[in-house]
């Protein structure tokens, strides 16, 4: 996978305040604010920084957590894990694979076949429609 590597003053000009804040400074969306949380179009998600496809629609669902989620990245290098120790419960974050963007966290309760749930920031994410047909 081709590494995506700007400076922070790029990504600042490349990004929304929100995106930025979200994707290089790992913040998080409010539950239920995000754009994706009730889309159920098909196609790919991208990473909303790079491009870097990450996950398919086919692999999202209702999660009723408040943000968009998925139970498997559409390669596994798509993506890459971190230890989050932001709160008093170390959690397992989420990155870009291509950019290193925060794209949320992973978690052991989601729905077979693979037992994950993939909580992903909507603002950190594109979906690409035509992409479904490929």
């Amino acid at each position: 996978m081709q590494k995506v590597e700007l400076t922070d003053a790029e990504w600042k000009e490349k990004l929304t305040p929100e995106q930025y804040r979200v994707l290089r400074k790992a913040d998080t969306e409010a539950p239920f604010t995000g754009k994706y949380v009730h889309v159920k179009d098909n196609g790919v998600y991208a990473c909303a920084g790079c491009g870097a496809e990450l996950f398919r629609s086919e692999t999202k669902f209702d999660s009723g957590t408040g943000w968009p989620s998925f139970w498997e990245p559409i390669t596994p290098d798509a993506v890459e894990f971190h230890r989050d120790w932001s709160m008093l419960i170390p959690r397992t974050e989420v990155r870009c694979g291509s950019c290193g963007g925060h794209l949320g966290h992973v978690f052991d309760d989601g729905p077979q076949p693979t037992g994950k749930r993939y909580c992903m920031n909507s603002c950190a994410l594109a979906l690409d429609k035509r992409s479904a047909e490929s």
